[in-house]
This record gives C-alpha cells, sequence and structure tokens, in this order.
C-alpha cells in the first residue's frame, strides 16, 4: 500500500499547469476546471479543509486508483476487520494491483469467507498527504466529480478510527448536501427528489436482508440449516428486487443484483448508507450551519460505541435508516 501512494505522489503535476497548457486535451482541461471550482467551494462553503489536496492531477495507467476487498465470515454480516497503524480497524483493505487483490479474495474464499471485490476511483490518506485528483474520478460527471471531492475530504474533516460505517455515511451526507448546495449556487435545479428515494429504497431492502440474516445467524441451526436459509434469503432479496424495479420504486442496480450475493457483497451498502438519516437530522438540529454541524460529529466521535449508536438511532428515529413511504417498503 505505501509503494502505490508514493507512486502515486511521485506522478501528481499541478493542475494550474495543465489548465495553462493550451497542449493539453481541452476536454480534460475543462474537466479539471470543474474540480477546481468543486474544491474552492468545499472549503469555502462547507467547511472542508482548505489544504494542497486535490490541486494536483494524476493520469493512471488503470481504470480504478485500487480495489478494494470485504469478508465477512460464512454466517456473519459483520465484516472481518483490517487493521491498519493510523486508520485503525475498518471493514476493508484496499490493493493497488488487481492480481494482488484476486489472489488476497481467493485465500479469503479458502479459509470458508463470503468475499466482495470491486474497483475503487478515488480514497483518502486522511490528510497525511496531499491527494492528488486522479484520472479514475473523471470517468464521473461533473456533479459526480464534485461530490466525490466533497466526500473524500470529508474525511480529512474528521475520521474515527475503527467505527467505518459513522466514517462514511457522515462523509456520504457531507457529499449529498454538498451537491444539493452547490447546485443551488450553480443555478441548477435540485436533485431528483424522485431518484433519491429510489435509492433509499434498495437500500433498505439491502440493510432489511442484512438484518434478516443477522437473526438468522442467531439462530441454533445445523450448519446446512443455515446455508439453506442463507440461500433462501438471498434469493428473497433477488425477488423483491424484481417485483420493485418491475413498479420502477428502486433505484436500477440490475448489474449488481445479476451478481454474486452473500454477506461481503451487501457490506458496502451499510457502511456507505447506514446512518446518512441521521447525519441529515444532525445538520438539521444545527441550523444547516456546516461549522457548528462538524462539530456536532467530532463530538459525537468522542462518545463510546454504545453511546454514538444509541444516539445515531434517535436521530434516525430509533431505526438503521428512514423506511420510504409506504407503496416502496418491501414486505
Amino acid at each position: 500500500m505505501a509503494t502505490g501512494q508514493l507512486q502515486l505522489l511521485r506522478q501528481r503535476e499541478p493542475i494550474t499547469q495543465v489548465l495553462s497548457d493550451q497542449r493539453r486535451d481541452p476536454q480534460l482541461r475543462a474537466r479539471l476546471g470543474v474540480a477546481v471550482q468543486a474544491r474552492h467551494f468545499a472549503s469555502q462553503v462547507l467547511g472542508l479543509p482548505d489544504n494542497r489536496s486535490y490541486l494536483s492531477y494524476v493520469e493512471l495507467d488503470r481504470s480504478h486508483v485500487l480495489w478494494s476487498l470485504m469478508a465477512t465470515p460464512e454466517f456473519s454480516v459483520e465484516a472481518s476487520p483490517q487493521c491498519f497503524p493510523l486508520a485503525g480497524c475498518v471493514a476493508y483493505r484496499g490493493y493497488f494491483r488487481l492480481e494482488l487483490a484476486e489472489a488476497a479474495a481467493a485465500r479469503l474464499r479458502a479459509r470458508g469467507l463470503d468475499v466482495w471485490l470491486g474497483g475503487v476511483d478515488a480514497y483518502s490518506s486522511l490528510g497525511w498527504f496531499a491527494d492528488p485528483l486522479l484520472s479514475s474520478m473523471l470517468r464521473r460527471d461533473d456533479e459526480q466529480l464534485a461530490g466525490l471531492i466533497f466526500h473524500e475530504l470529508a474525511h480529512q474533516r474528521f475520521y474515527l478510527p475503527g467505527d467505518t460505517a459513522f466514517n462514511e455515511s457522515y462523509a456520504s451526507f457531507v457529499e449529498r448536501q454538498g451537491l444539493r448546495e452547490w447546485r443551488a449556487r450553480r443555478g441548477l435545479p435540485a436533485p431528483d427528489g424522485a431518484a433519491e428515494q429510489r435509492h433509499r429504497a434498495f437500500v433498505v431492502l439491502i440493510l432489511d436482508t442484512r438484518e434478516r440474516l443477522r437473526v438468522l445467524y442467531a439462530a441454533p441451526r445445523s450448519v446446512e440449516a443455515l446455508r439453506q436459509a442463507k440461500a433462501e434469503a438471498l434469493a428473497q432479496l433477488r425477488a423483491d428486487y424484481r417485483r420493485l424495479r418491475e413498479a420502477d420504486q428502486v433505484a436500477n442496480f440490475d448489474r449488481f443484483m445479476a451478481g454474486p450475493l452473500n454477506n461481503a457483497s451487501l457490506l458496502p451498502f451499510a457502511l456507505y448508507d447506514q446512518w446518512v438519516p441521521a447525519f441529515a437530522r444532525l445538520f438539521a438540529e444545527v441550523g444547516e450551519d456546516w461549522s457548528a454541524f462538524h462539530e456536532a460529529v467530532r463530538q459525537l466521535g468522542g462518545v463510546s460505541a454504545e453511546q454514538r449508536r444509541s444516539r445515531l438511532a434517535a436521530l434516525q428515529g430509533g431505526g438503521e435508516l428512514d423506511r420510504p413511504p409506504t407503496g416502496t417498503e418491501n414486505p
């Protein structure tokens, strides 16, 4: 991991240099111009760090900057933790080389673990380095690019070692609320509320399945009975998804749902979306003031894990994710 990070740092070139070079691709220069605007907005409006991150650019020789590997026991919805000196224990491990990630995934499968492996367009060094803008990030449209910058800078604003769901949900809220304000500042219409609702409906579907599996795994059953019940729960997830897709009540995750489903493949949605509504309510509680919000997040990160989860659940109305209105909730 350290070698890959150092390679990125050596490849950086200032964005201002790229923008001033008339020989460079005009489309690249236009995209980087948007990134500079988003970077300025993040610091001036969203209260995110005003440092050297995302002021340089790296052209990668691959589609993703790294590959994220997550694993769970066969009969658990909780991630097998990966522990690091600075980041603490997190739910994933990143690899700069796909072949190394695939080899590690194969070793975990051989141990009987459920595994998920996916490409990552960006990551944060948590402020230890001046993170560059990457060509992999430019695979997204302008709005998604701005949101990604907001998300990664949020990790630099506050990061709680050992609580991946807290960190990612916080950054996801900053990304989404930041984009609402970014669009408003640019005179663009508000994000499509129906699309957001369909996305939430899918996340609810995933979290409901994880909870069903959690209860299932706690029951005193034989291994074969657990495997059968697990297969039935995942089959039910596919059926529920098809029904909601046919009614256009859930976001389009056809490609994901067509792939293998297991405990680990459900993890990213729990980590990145689990507490987003709670952070939205916290933001409202402080009068939508970004400075007060970040301070409230810092204070929340200073209490015990049990107290923190209780506070987040209270903000969220007692559940792990707000349920969509009647008509979009799975049975």
